[in-house]
């Protein structure tokens, strides 16, 4: 504890990972429920298999798509601000963080926006199939996934208030945590027969 005189007691494994460690006590209890709900997913998809099938084609798969792109590239704005974060303070450096910080969490809204759309579509413009538990698994999986983007982009608005190295890795981590699971359920829910 700092100022008790007691030393530090490391955080072990989790010492040499970016940003605040218990950030990664968080992304780590995080993949663990994203597994179980994975797992009870494919159980429940062998038991029904023709009751998935029917779901799984009502699905948008070219909007999945487009927002895994959007995802991604979100992503790829955080990577940029992490690596402008660890460059040596200039002039510019703040605002470039700012601006790739700012880029993510507007694609991250695109990315909201989008699953808006397709679940208007899925739900609204015609009669749902008899798909057993299809849907509801859908929508638990993309609506836990869509909570995790918006404290997600309330995150990135911190580290966009406050764009110090530590913050921004922080931040970040969580935000891939954010794309990983997307990468793992677009497959899982749209692609996969």
């Amino acid at each position: 504890m700092p100022g008790s005189g007691l030393p530090n007691p490391g955080w072990g494994p989790l010492s040499g990972l970016p940003g605040n460690p218990l950030i990664w006590v968080l992304i780590i209890s995080e993949l663990l429920v994203f597994a179980a709900f994975f797992g009870v997913f494919a159980w429940q998809r062998v038991l029904d298999p023709e009751g998935f099938l029917a779901g799984q084609r009502h699905l948008e798969p070219l909007l999945g798509g487009l927002n895994t792109l959007v995802l991604l590239t979100s992503g790829l704005a955080a990577a940029m601000a992490v690596t402008q974060s660890q460059c040596p303070p200039h002039a510019l450096r703040e605002r470039r963080i700012r601006q790739w910080l700012a880029l993510a969490a507007v694609l991250g809204v695109a990315f909201c926006l989008i699953k808006a759309v397709e679940y208007h579509l899925e739900f609204f413009t015609g009669p749902l199939p008899d798909s057993g538990n299809f849907f509801t698994f859908y929508i638990g999986l993309t609506g836990f996934h869509a909570a995790h983007v918006i404290f997600g982009l309330c995150l990135l608005g911190v580290a966009i208030w406050r764009p110090r190295a530590d913050t921004v890795e922080t931040v970040c981590a969580f935000w891939h945590m954010v794309d990983l699971i997307w990468v793992l359920l677009y497959p899982l829910l749209y692609l996969v027969r």
